[in-house]
């Protein structure tokens, strides 16, 4: 699917109940991608050469696609001369930068000690904005596509105990955790939610995983168990376990809103979708000097209502971390909403869109 990447890492809210801030975020997402280069570079197998750094875009090949499940294939991604790839960590994703210029974001799902190889796996959205289909229809076997380095940031603490709950194609982050999880001998569970089984990807090797560890991997499709409360989700946990979810924003709402109420220590999620927006109030967009006013309701994104008019504005997280969407106000006031612009980018008139607003009945005039 088209990936959307939200996360965040919730541990037990402050006197307020508020969640940590951004920058608590920030610092966390910098810190796991410094610390995951240093652990993989201490763990190189003897002998092996070292991987070079990747650059901030490299070309990778397609060497297999492969369906996994109804409207999910896989696509494993290798160096055109066979050489390693930099390391990477479960929650990692990569970056794809699409023949058509779109960009969307794919967790990992593979296995980290495979440094010639990285995995992704892509859900078809039919009614998307193309990158899935894109994916599904024009990349094959032998096809090269440009690719970002690895970054982290849903990072797997392995806390003695955990409960990662998966719902669809948000299984792709959470597989190699619960190999991790295993590898170290932790106390875990999976719980792994969908549709139907036919529409949920890697059953086979869920199934090797269930039958190498009895009792700890729950395959829940909906047309069999029904749709399953986020409540009960949860009450499988050990006491002071933490949680990693992924999966549709409405599940990760309810996981959210259930926390408080269960066992849980520390709940890490990573969201598939925009970010649900509140406190939304009605503004207008101005596009540059062409004179066209396009007003914002409530309840939709900047982007969304640009996007319309200005079919090839890139974008890809809709999450206000990645930066790709970034467009320029030349005038009027912006409620800044993103994780990634600074001080400095926001004082220049820099506004990510995906997330960014504006007060009610303000009028941003954007350089174009």
């Amino acid at each position: 699917m088209d990936m959307d990447i939200s996360t965040s890492v919730t541990r037990p809210p402050d006197l307020y109940g508020r969640p940590r801030s951004d920058s608590f975020m920030q610092k966390l997402a910098a810190f796991s991608d410094k610390a995951v280069t240093r652990l993989a570079r201490r763990s190189t197998p003897p002998g092996r050469p070292p991987a070079t750094e990747m650059p901030a875009i490299r070309e990778l090949v397609v060497a297999t696609k492969q369906q996994e499940a109804e409207d999910v294939v896989s696509l494993r991604l290798t160096a055109p001369d066979g050489g390693t790839l930099p390391p990477w960590q479960p929650g990692a994703h990569i970056e794809l930068h699409l023949p058509s210029g779109r960009k969307r974001q794919y967790s990992l799902c593979g296995d980290p000690a495979d440094r010639h190889r990285y995995r992704i796996a892509v859900r078809r959205i039919a009614n998307g904005k193309g990158g899935s289909a894109e994916v599904h229809d024009t990349l094959g076997d032998g096809v090269r596509v440009a690719v970002t380095a690895p970054r982290n940031a849903f990072p797997f603490a392995a806390e003695a105990s955990v409960l990662l709950i998966a719902g669809g194609i948000g299984i792709t982050p959470i597989l190699p955790m619960a190999r991790e999880a295993a590898r170290r001998g932790l106390d875990w569970r999976l719980v792994h939610t969908g549709r139907s089984r036919g529409s949920m990807p890697f059953a086979a090797e869920l199934a090797e995983l269930a039958a190498a560890a009895p009792g700890r991997v729950f395959i829940r499709p909906d047309d069999e168990s029904g749709v399953p409360e986020a409540a009960e989700l949860l009450s499988s946990i050990p006491e002071a376990g933490a949680v990693y979810c992924c999966g549709p924003a409405p599940m990760i709402d309810g996981v959210r809103r259930a926390f408080g109420g269960s066992r849980a220590s520390a709940l890490h999620f990573e969201r598939f979708g925009p970010v649900p927006i509140t406190d939304g109030r009605p503004f207008e967009l101005q596009l540059g000097d062409t004179g066209r006013v396009l007003p914002v309701p409530y309840d939709r994104s900047a982007l969304d209502v640009l996007h319309e008019d200005l079919p090839d504005l890139p974008f890809s997280c809709r999450q206000g971390f990645c930066g790709t969407c970034r467009v320029r106000v030349a005038h009027g006031q912006v409620d800044h909403r993103d994780r990634r612009l600074t001080a400095s980018d926001r004082a220049a008139g820099a506004m990510l869109p995906c997330v960014s607003r504006a007060p009610e009945g303000e009028r941003l005039v954007l350089e174009l």
